[in-house]
């Protein structure tokens, strides 16, 4: 049974709008690789040039942060829930 991976709104347009997708995998590395190998201009949102996470994404393990655990080897099961979750900056300081 696969695991499924919770999508971010702002990514979504590169997953065929779904808020979710089911993937099979051992570990939080393999299941982003089948991700994007299945969904392609997903890619470049996640990964940079050199094939490494980039630092503004942020993925949890149900609701534990992958780099409190081991990283992209954290291992997943079928009843985990992965989550994607990109960094906001920007904004207004309040008065």
């Amino acid at each position: 049974m696969p695991t499924t991976i919770l999508i971010p709104t702002p990514l979504r347009a590169y997953t065929g709008k779904q808020a979710s997708v089911a993937i099979d995998g051992h570990t939080v590395g393999e299941l982003l690789q089948q991700l994007t190998s299945v969904h392609g201009p997903l890619k470049q949102h996640l990964f940079d040039e050199s094939g490494k996470l980039r630092s503004y994404v942020n993925v949890y393990v149900n609701d534990q942060d992958i780099r409190s655990l081991q990283k992209e080897h954290t291992a997943v099961a079928d009843s985990d829930v992965v989550s994607i979750i990109p960094s906001i900056a920007g904004g207004k300081e309040a008065d």
